[in-house]
């Protein structure tokens, strides 16, 4: 038989005994469940919506007829946040697809943009980064909400200093043939969304440079534009900062909803067939019947999560950019991670 005092420490003992396993049992799941969520975070997430179009999954499609260009997005960061690996994909990439020409979908410089031509970040972020041969070739890019904060217009400056960077105005177009058939077009209409956000005429950042701009003489110029579009143009492509869909965090912002009330209604009329967006960090494809698809590109070197939404064709929650390939009758967009792995393919038919 134990005494009082010794039947009294036993129990004590057998306490601190079932505490410290406790503890240690607390510990391991602790540890396993950060585990889990520091190797969930370093995966991408890639949800698509129905089965992806007859074709090599883990091949680049290359069409020696078809206009071909990359388009990437939110980019900026002097190499930082994957900025460097997905460029050096693009490079990869590049030297297979043969890209006429890259298309920058804004937020071109982080955190706000740059003071003037002469800024060290056109060398940190761009001249330093994109420097193989095959990205060489013209970039076409729109401004997005943090290149508003400084000066806008030093972007299109810089066209006069560079030779790539081919931006003469705020908002411009190009016409281009298609190498398989020359005589057939495509017209790339390359807006500045920002003046279609009201919020921004009262942000302390946007609102200088906003004010500025003249929303109602680009919407009488996109208008122009489509209209005057002649038999021989083949395909419309907008290319804008600010999407109208996303199933990102933006699906709702005041931003999302501006810019589809401003522009949807007059694209749709018009016929255009893609748009092309950034602003949300993640890779996209969206289609909601008519003309129209959506496609966002803006996850150059950030990545912020997608998910399916009504219309929805891809969600990847990925760094990466796109290729698309335009022939006549057909336009093939493949999506390519930081990895080089081609996460979607599609095919648009008219």
């Amino acid at each position: 038989m134990l005494n009082q005092g010794t039947k009294a420490g036993y129990i004590k003992n057998l306490l601190q005994q079932r505490i410290i396993f406790t503890m240690n049992c607390l510990k391991v799941v602790l540890v396993t469940m950060l585990f889990l969520i520091t190797t969930t975070a370093a995966v991408a997430q890639v949800l698509v919506q129905i089965p992806q179009p007859a074709a090599p999954a883990d091949t680049l499609y290359y069409n020696a007829k078809a206009l071909r260009f990359l388009a990437m997005g939110d980019w900026g960061r002097n190499g930082a946040d994957h900025q460097k690996e997905v460029a050096q994909q693009m490079a990869t990439t590049a030297n297979i697809f043969y890209p006429h020409f890259i298309i920058a979908t804004g937020d071109n410089f982080y955190p706000s943009g740059v003071v003037s031509e002469w800024d060290p970040l056109w060398k940190y972020s761009f001249e330093d980064i994109y420097t193989d041969f095959r990205l060489q070739w013209d970039w076409y890019p729109v401004l997005g909400n943090h290149d508003y904060k400084t000066n806008p217009d030093a972007q299109v400056k810089y066209s006069s200093i560079s030779r790539r960077w081919r931006m003469p105005a705020r908002y411009y177009s190009k016409l281009l043939a298609i190498p398989g058939d020359t005589a057939s077009k495509v017209l790339l209409l390359f807006l500045d969304t920002n003046p279609l956000i009201p919020e921004y005429y009262k942000n302390e950042e946007y609102g200088p440079n906003v004010k500025a701009a003249d929303s109602a003489l680009q919407k009488k110029w996109i208008a122009a534009q489509l209209a005057q579009a002649g038999a021989n143009v083949k395909w419309k492509i907008i290319v804008a900062h600010h999407p109208m869909y996303t199933g990102g965090d933006r699906e709702h912002g005041y931003d999302t909803r501006a810019v589809r009330a401003s522009l949807e209604p007059l694209l749709m009329n018009e016929k255009a067939d893609l748009y092309i967006a950034g602003h949300e960090h993640s890779l996209q494809h969206i289609y909601n019947g008519g003309s129209l698809h959506h496609f966002i590109s803006g996850a150059a070197s950030e990545k912020t999560k997608a998910r399916l939404i009504k219309g929805s064709l891809l969600a990847a929650t990925a760094y990466g950019f796109m290729n698309f390939s335009i022939t006549t009758k057909q336009v093939v967009v493949q999506t390519v991670d930081d990895t080089g792995k081609i996460i979607y393919t599609t095919i648009i038919n008219k």
